[in-house]
This record gives structure tokens, C-alpha cells and sequence, in this order.
């Protein structure tokens, strides 16, 4: 048997995805900027796309920027939104345990002269309240936090933290990293206060290299990208048709039966965690009940490193991710597990599980299984 739980780094095409980015690489391929019927058939394509995705945020189409992921969403949102403010405020807020694609250009603009406040989170993952309060300031400019963290699971409380942000300053922009949450949440930016919430297609089924940036209207942000105007100037470059029509073929797929959908990832979630929590040396990381992500389990495994069980777990055709990056002469342990208090012992020793709603209650069950079998032989060799 064979079971896929790494849907956190990337996920299978849906079968109509893959249609629809076939249909338009090989028959209706036109460029969406022609004036001809090729044209206009490749444009019908990026409207209805964008009109799917508006309609499952409750937003006007005209928000939607297209992007070639979520990289590109959070760059565009950091530093465009940063660069349009510079002159009225300089200070940025995130957290401690931001995605790198939040992080980095965090770090670029820390370079070019910003500010920059680093919130801690609880033991489970979640962003002290009290600590945004006490960081807002008249020189704040952008609050970046993302609403589900991509190794632990833990959920961010957005909406009261943009409320609070907008209370203190409605100016202030206000941007959210949904790349894990987007299928998994309803997501109401207009009502949650959020200004700018990056998204990305390869972890909902959808095409690699495709992902949106939703822009309030009233929102200001400098673009990334120049040239030929296309997307109302906010992203210019011939879009890629293909990947935007595929990413709206998945976000309708993501919401349609979505209570459904959460119900059977948090109970393959539960399934899971209620295994692994009975393994002796087995320390689940962040939020255990329905309080976090319905899809995402970090787990440490005592004197066991990463690598080798992921690469155990390989050889039966189970497939996680490691959760922290380390390599053995210069070790660079994960921010998110040092920032909730993971033991140093246990950071490189740690595996990420998760999940997709085509995983089944068989696939959960065999990763236990081998995990019983595989924990007390690898645990024979672990450090002292």
C-alpha cells in the first residue's frame, strides 16, 4: 500500500485540472491580450477562473491578482505593500514562526531600513494577543501572520487580530498567509479585516507554479512585476492560462462539499494522532484536538532522527517530511518548533504528517502499523 502524507508540500492534480490545463496548452491557447476569438476564448478562461475563486472569498473579481504561487503572493504583498507605505510608516509585525517565503522578504526589508517586530507564540503555536497590542505603533505600516502554520498546524485567530490591527490603525495593512488554510477554512477577508491574503495552487490540487493574491480595493501596494499592464498593472506578464483556469477548477473542487471534506481530514487527523500519541518516546508537537488544522500532525520521536525515519517510511512506500531543516555539521533547527519550546533534543527528530481528503482510514492505519514495527528497531539505535 502505499501512502501519500505529504500534502503540505505539494498535492496530486485533480483529474479535471488536468483537463482543463490540457484544453488550454494545446486547443484553446490563445494569449489572453489578442483581440481575435483565440483571445478571447484564452481571457474567458482567466475571467471565470477569477470569478471561482472571488465567489469562495465573498470578494469583488477585481481583488484576484494572479501569481505564479505562493512565494510570489507573499513577496508581492511584503514588499509591495511595504514600499507604498514606506513614507508614513516603516515598522512591520510578524511572528516567530512565519513560513520562509514571509520571512525572507521580512528580513529583505529589515536590510532596506524597516523595522521589524518578531511576536512569540504560545507552546501550541498560537500569537500572543497582547504581545500585537503592545507592538503596534504610530510608525506601523504592515502585520503579516499567517492563519495556519505550515509545520505544527496551529491556527492563528486572524480575524480578532486584524480587528485589532484596524482598531489601532485602519490604514495599516493587514496581510494574511492562507497557503495552508485556504480548503480547509472559510475564509471572509472582507469580514476578517484582512487586506492582502496570499494563496497557493499546489497544495489544493491545483498546478504547480499557480497562486493569487487577494488585494482589497482600498489596499495600496507597489507592484513587483512591470511591463505590458496586464492584471490591472498589478502583475504584468502574459498570465498563464493553463495554471489560472487549473487553480479554478481546484478552489470550486476545495469548497464544494466542503463541511464534508473537514470533517474527514479531522477525523483521519484524529485517527492518526490517537496512534502516534500511544507509541512509547512519542511527543506530538502544537495543537492535538480541533482547535489547530484539520490536516497537519508534527510528531518527535525520541533518539530518532528525521531523515532516517522518513527514509524508513520511504522504503514502504509511506511519505512524510522532516520537521526542521538540519544538516549535521552546521545544524539550522526549525524557528517554529524553538519558538513553541520543542526540546533541542527532539528538533531534528522531528516528522511532519499531512493530510489530504483522498488519504483514507487504511492509509492511517498502515503508517501505524509500520510506525510500531519500525519506532523500537530504529529506537535501538538511538544517541546517548
Amino acid at each position: 500500500m502505499e501512502a501519500y502524507l505529504d500534502n503540505s508540500a505539494t498535492t496530486f492534480v485533480l483529474p479535471e485540472v488536468k483537463d482543463i490545463c490540457v484544453r488550454t496548452m494545446t486547443m484553446d491557447f490563445g494569449n489572453p491580450s489578442s483581440l481575435h476569438k483565440k483571445g478571447m476564448e484564452a481571457e474567458q478562461y482567466v475571467r471565470v477562473a477569477r470569478e471561482t475563486i472571488a465567489g469562495t472569498l465573498k470578494v469583488d473579481p477585481k481583488e484576484i491578482t494572479f501569481t505564479s504561487g505562493g512565494t510570489e503572493s507573499n513577496n508581492l504583498a511584503l514588499i509591495g505593500g511595504a514600499m507604498a507605505h514606506r513614507r508614513t510608516g516603516k515598522h512591520i509585525i510578524t511572528t516567530q514562526i512565519e513560513h520562509s517565503s514571509v520571512a525572507n522578504p521580512v528580513k529583505f526589508l529589515e536590510k532596506e531600513g524597516f523595522r521589524v517586530t518578531y511576536l512569540p507564540v504560545s507552546p501550541e503555536g498560537v500569537v500572543d494577543r497582547q504581545a500585537l497590542l503592545d507592538a503596534l505603533d504610530e510608525d506601523t505600516s504592515l502585520v503579516s501572520i499567517m492563519q495556519v502554520n505550515n509545520e505544527i498546524g496551529a491556527l492563528e485567530p486572524v480575524a480578532e487580530l486584524g480587528r485589532l490591527v484596524h482598531e489601532k490603525n485602519p490604514d495599516i495593512l493587514f496581510h494574511v498567509d492562507a497557503i495552508q488554510s485556504y480548503g480547509k477554512f472559510i475564509i471572509r477577508p472582507r469580514r476578517e479585516n484582512i487586506d492582502l491574503l496570499s494563496v497557493s495552487g499546489h497544495k489544493i490540487h491545483g498546478p504547480k507554479g499557480s497562486g493569487f493574491l487577494y488585494v482589497r480595493s482600498s489596499a495600496r501596494i507597489l507592484p513587483q512585476i512591470l511591463g505590458g499592464g496586464q492584471q490591472q498593472g498589478m502583475r504584468s506578464g502574459t498570465e498563464n492560462v493553463p495554471a489560472i483556469a487549473g487553480l479554478g477548477v481546484a478552489a470550486g473542487a476545495m469548497y464544494q462539499n466542503y463541511e464534508e471534506h473537514v470533517e474527514k481530514l479531522f477525523s483521519l487527523r484524529e485517527r492518526l494522532v490517537a496512534g502516534l500519541s500511544g507509541m512509547e518516546g512519542v511527543t506530538i508537537n502544537g495543537p492535538k484536538g480541533r482547535e489547530g488544522a484539520p490536516h497537519i500532525v508534527s510528531a518527535s520521536f525520541e533518539g530518532i532522527r528525521a531523515e532516517v525515519l522518513l527514509h524508513a517510511l520511504e522504503e514502504r512506500e509511506i511519505y512524510v517530511s522532516s520537521g526542521s531543516a538540519c544538516s549535521s555539521n552546521h545544524p539550522v533547527y526549525s524557528a517554529t518548533l524553538t519558538a513553541i519550546g520543542v526540546r533541542k533534543d527532539l528538533l531534528d527528530c522531528t516528522v511532519r504528517f499531512s493530510l489530504s481528503i483522498f488519504n483514507t482510514e487504511a492509509q492511517i492505519d498502515y503508517t501505524l502499523d509500520v510506525l510500531n514495527e519500525l519506532v523500537p528497531k530504529l529506537s535501538r539505535y538511538r544517541r546517548r
